[in-house]
């Protein structure tokens, strides 16, 4: 009878934390062995010792006590300073399977996967749609690329475990980032396009409540979540309160996407519009959302950054 691997998990932000809650979840239900977990501050790992997963104090030790190890990082930078971590380890990487979910650029999952395969390892690029409520629930969107042997072994770990399906696309881990930075580019300009549709619906006087009915019923579930994340004030969340999806990665995110098509000879002209607004929204100096490119937009049109149901929400008015 073939041994269940050991599973090891590096990050633990607004994205890796609920993942691997998930995850840890399932190992449990299932009598299998704990989850192996590290962060840069151990003390995000609370609610999973809760549940019965074991932390680790460094990204060795993770890597040591584990076959698979998935990987949910903020950028491009924390990617290079984790493979270099991994690879200082002493212990052998040969057979293990390294799995990153983050979104990066597609060089770095091309350098990531060539570094790896130098030290026996297999490298698998797996970033996924969805914000933390969607993490949450166990319904990201998974984009892999990877080893056809490796994609299967964590397969059992993704679909009705951290997510609802995923979109396969062969062996060449480029191609899942290529695929991420495209449906952020969407993502952002459908975001654009429902805050500028809220900005002249309020400039117009047309009551708030009937464009989200309009968005529900004539856009669909993820335009009308995209408003909501504007109406409920999630754009600018409460002091303290972590953003649903970040600000800064945001920009880092269209700007990957920005960069993709230049290097192709093509031209996101929304996309730049977008970057545009959420460098400005930078400005605001506090933790935002990826959705606070509407403050910009509000401002622009002569209105205030946060609507009145924030200034009441924070106690402002």
């Amino acid at each position: 009878m073939m041994t269940a691997p050991k599973i090891g998990w590096i990050g633990l932000g607004s994205m890796g934390l609920p993942m691997a809650m998930n995850l840890q979840t399932h190992l449990r239900s299932t009598s299998g062995e704990p989850l192996s977990f590290t962060n840069r501050t151990l003390s995000r790992g609370d609610p999973l010792l809760q549940l019965g997963a074991t932390s680790c104090s460094s990204v060795p030790d993770v890597v040591a006590q584990s076959h698979i190890i998935f990987m949910s990082l903020s950028d491009d930078a924390a990617l290079e300073a984790t493979i270099s971590a991994i690879l200082r380890a002493e212990s052998s990487l040969d057979g293990k399977v390294v799995v990153d979910t983050s979104t990066v650029h597609p060089d770095s999952s091309a350098r990531a996967e060539l570094l790896f395969k130098k030290r026996g390892a297999s490298f698998v690029a797996s970033p996924v749609f969805g914000a933390s409520p969607v993490a949450q629930k166990a319904q990201l969107l998974f984009m892999i690329a990877g080893p056809n042997a490796d994609v299967a072994s964590i397969m059992p770990y993704v679909t009705g475990v951290m997510g609802r399906g995923v979109i396969r696309l062969g062996e060449d881990v480029r191609q899942s980032s290529l695929l991420k930075t495209a449906g952020n580019f969407m993502t952002a300009g459908m975001m654009e396009l429902i805050a500028e549709t809220h900005v002249f619906a309020e400039k117009a006087a047309l009551p708030s409540d009937a464009v989200a009915t309009l968005l529900k019923q004539n856009f669909g579930p993820l335009a009308h979540t995209m408003s909501e994340r504007l109406t409920l004030g999630a754009y600018c969340p409460p002091p303290g309160q972590r953003p649903w999806s970040d600000l800064n990665l945001a920009v880092k995110d269209v700007g990957h996407g920005v960069k993709c098509a230049e290097d192709v000879g093509a031209k996101l002209h929304i996309g730049e519009i977008v970057l545009a607004h959420l460098k400005e929204a930078r400005k605001e100096e506090r933790p935002l959302d990826s959705s606070s490119l509407y403050g910009v937009l509000r401002r622009e049109a002569g209105l205030d950054f946060a609507t009145d149901f924030v200034e009441k929400r924070d106690g402002v008015q």
